[in-house]
């Protein structure tokens, strides 16, 4: 299916270190982090708050230093991440960093502890390939001169719709 999707600035987990957006797909009525959360508030809930918690951290504090994440989680220099998680979590939340100052963050989901790879799981596999494919186009965007990043690198500036994104 294709579809097209805004990047939103989340103001409440952004701050003076770093900028963190996440996507509003077509006219869903909530963006991709909201529904992670939505979706696995009531059986997680300690873990979103400490997901949460370290995003409010990162944008105020640390930026988006590397040993947040687990990098290498899409294509060869996409920037398709997953926010590190503890060692007996459940979640897993996918991102696409852009240095130390700004992170798009998608959604992601509980990852059974059965599984090694998020390809074993149907959920994980989708919104792993989203932000795959919305890291292809943004880049098509800033080749394109339609998206860049502000003169001190921590927003994006520009047309922040993006066209034909295509997921199952």
């Amino acid at each position: 299916m294709f579809s097209k999707c805004q990047l939103i600035k989340i103001p409440k987990l952004s701050g003076s270190k770093g900028s963190i957006y996440t996507i509003l797909i077509d006219e869903e009525e909530n963006t991709s982090f909201k529904n992670f959360v939505l979706n696995n508030q009531d059986l997680f809930k300690s873990e979103i708050k400490d997901i949460v918690s370290r995003l409010k951290t990162m944008g105020s504090k640390t930026g988006m230093s590397e040993y947040f994440f687990k990098l290498k989680e899409g294509n060869p220099g996409d920037g398709v991440c997953a926010l590190y998680d503890e060692e007996n979590s459940n979640l897993r939340l996918y991102c696409i960093r852009y240095g130390s100052q700004l992170i798009i963050i998608g959604g992601g989901g509980h990852k059974p502890k059965s599984i090694r790879t998020f390809q074993e799981d149907a959920n994980l596999e989708r919104e792993n390939y989203i932000l795959r494919e919305l890291s292809k186009l943004i880049t098509e965007k800033m080749r394109d001169r339609e998206i860049h990043f502000s003169e001190d690198g921590m927003n994006f500036e520009g047309d922040l719709t993006i066209e034909n994104l295509y997921y199952e």
